[in-house]
């Protein structure tokens, strides 16, 4: 929305002295939140584009011929997102608690000793891995110790790190779910592993294949598969583990996304808590909190915190501290656990509302993984062709992510829910029902 009033001010479709809706109209109006208006006012303001006049609203502003050249020293643009971002993994970045973080920051600013600002320790500030040794072991079941937790850079890191360590041991053949997602096997490539997939049924994955599958480690989603969103079912589980047991050195890395977002069933426990010597457990706070963060962590079998540690150290050197201690402090408040009960009523609510739409709009389409997590899986009625499909979604400025990346044609679509409010769901989801017709 942001860039579309930009470029129709720019090309003269607005012309100076035209006024603008009220961001409370336009919000209305276009089925977005209204501090999503309210934003792209604001930028536009500031770079001279828009005026705000007391008593006379919001008007395109009266510009020279130099007011469309960049600013000396101007911050670049944020990259445009489509209006209707069905995203899968994004959580809704407007609750976001600013309050709290900002009180945490405060008390870590005021409470850390003057050496806590010396260089990180690689590992993670003793802390935060103190803090998340305790919420992970009462949120998830995970067994570990703070000695045993490495903090990342996020989740990618994590499994980046993870590579490194195996692939200097001689252990880099990682078996992946199929589908899963890309930029992980990417990470995971560039990191030196060599991949290999192995197939995700309604169970989880086909263990039976994994153990023929030559593979050093495997890299699974237990509590709610990416994307297709299925739990790994009991018998599997243990077949995981047993397969983890049977030869020196092998490693299931659970990455453990959005365990703690649960709508429609009873908590998962995470795997590593069967066999801590088996498992190294991922997480981040992308989900809970916000992905910007850039915080994540691996609860390391013991022994290999230490080899993660090393390998960060060499990368770049550890994750700033004061975030650290402010995560920290948020993980031992009532803060923390309120964001995540908060979080699970209101994409509850948004979830029903996007099946609720696609029963209006995309009638016949069936909904799966609906139990947990941030996004659903759409599967249509009919393969539709990618390449029209994704212009006819630009077009209406509507983001939607295909089940299976680079084919031709699809016949299931990932949809995320957290980051739209109701109003937006439902017509996101007319839009995408407009393009799937076009495009069939």
């Amino acid at each position: 929305m942001e860039e579309a009033l930009r470029a129709a001010v720019r090309a003269g479709r607005l012309e100076p002295g035209d006024r603008l809706p009220s961001t409370r109209t336009l919000a209305r109006d276009l089925g977005v939140s209204r501090r999503l208006v309210v934003e792209a006012y604001a930028q536009l303001t500031s770079e001279g584009l828009l005026e705000a006049r007391q008593g006379s609203g919001t008007r395109v502003a009266a510009r020279s011929a130099a007011a469309d050249a960049p600013r000396r020293g101007a911050a670049p643009a944020r990259p445009a997102r489509p209006a209707y971002d069905f995203f899968p993994g994004v959580p809704d970045l407007t609750a976001f608690p600013r309050a709290a973080w900002q009180r945490a920051l405060r008390t870590a600013l005021s409470t850390a000793p003057a050496s806590a600002l010396h260089y990180p320790d690689p590992a993670g500030a003793p802390e935060l891995r103190a803090a998340l040794a305790a919420h992970l072991a009462r949120s998830r079941g995970v067994e570990t110790t703070p000695q045993d937790v490495v903090v990342t850079a996020g989740a990618r890191q994590a499994l980046q790190l993870l590579a490194r360590v195996l692939a200097r041991r001689g252990q880099a053949r990682v078996a992946v779910e199929d589908p899963t997602l890309p930029p992980h096997v990417h990470v995971l490539r560039a990191a030196g592993a060599r991949t290999i997939r192995v197939p995700v049924d309604a169970d989880g994955i086909d263990t039976a294949r994994l153990a023929g599958a030559a593979a050093d480690a495997v890299l699974v989603t237990p509590a709610h598969q990416f994307p297709l969103g299925v739990a790994l079912a009991p018998e599997r589980r243990t077949a995981l583990l047993e397969w983890a047991s049977a030869a020196p050195g092998r490693l299931v890395i659970e990455d453990d996304y959005d365990g703690e977002l649960r709508y429609d069933r009873r908590p998962v426990r995470a795997l590593q808590g069967r066999a801590p010597e088996l498992v190294a457990y991922v997480g981040s706070v992308s989900k809970a909190l916000a992905p910007a963060l850039r915080i994540g962590w691996i609860a390391a079998p013991p022994g290999l915190a230490a080899e993660l540690a090393r390998e960060r150290e060499l990368l770049d050197g550890g994750n700033p501290v004061l975030d650290q201690l402010a995560l920290a402090e948020l993980l031992g408040s009532a803060a923390y656990d309120r964001q995540i009960r908060l979080a699970r009523r209101r994409n509850r609510a948004r979830r029903d509302a996007l099946v609720a739409a696609l029963a209006t709009h995309v009638p016949g389409a069936r909904v799966t993984g609906l139990a947990a997590g941030l996004h659903v899986v759409v599967r249509l009625r009919r393969p539709v062709a990618a390449a029209p499909l994704a212009a006819a979604l630009a077009a209406r400025e509507v983001g939607v992510v295909p089940l299976l990346w680079e084919r031709e044609s699809t016949a299931a679509l990932v949809l995320g829910y957290a980051a739209l409010p109701e109003p937006a769901l439902a017509e996101g989801v007319r839009r995408l029902a407009a393009a799937l017709a076009e495009a069939a």
